[in-house]
């Protein structure tokens, strides 16, 4: 079992930053990928960024160049730069963790980022 604890969301204003962060516990060194989704009300939940085992990332075309996806598997914790954000990335942001070998997934319970327009 791998438990997932958000922090870092709040209310920013268009162009600034904000830094999201996952700590993990419990099996966390069955911990493979990561990832961090977001969701809209109303909405499915989306992927922001993963960052696989190997360490390659991939983002979405809408937070290519602004977000940053990053690890610290000596504090399990996960973390989401974003910069130059936008109404549009108002949302619940979700940390995801996939582990091995069984390929169970694991969610943490969301913090809220708004960006006003």
């Amino acid at each position: 079992q791998v438990q997932l604890v958000e922090s870092g969301g709040d209310l920013v204003q268009p162009g600034g930053s904000l830094r999201l962060s996952c700590t993990a516990s419990g099996d966390s060194r069955s911990i493979a990928a990561m990832a961090w989704y977001r969701q809209y009300p109303g909405k499915q939940r989306e992927s922001v960024a993963v960052l696989s085992n190997g360490g390659s990332t991939n983002y979405a075309d809408s937070v290519e160049g602004r977000f940053t996806i990053s690890r610290d598997s000596t504090k399990n914790a996960l973390y989401l730069q974003m910069n130059s954000l936008k109404p549009e990335d108002t949302a619940v942001y979700y940390c995801n963790a996939r582990t091995l070998p069984h390929g169970m997934v694991y969610w943490g319970k969301g913090t809220l980022v708004t960006v006003p327009s």
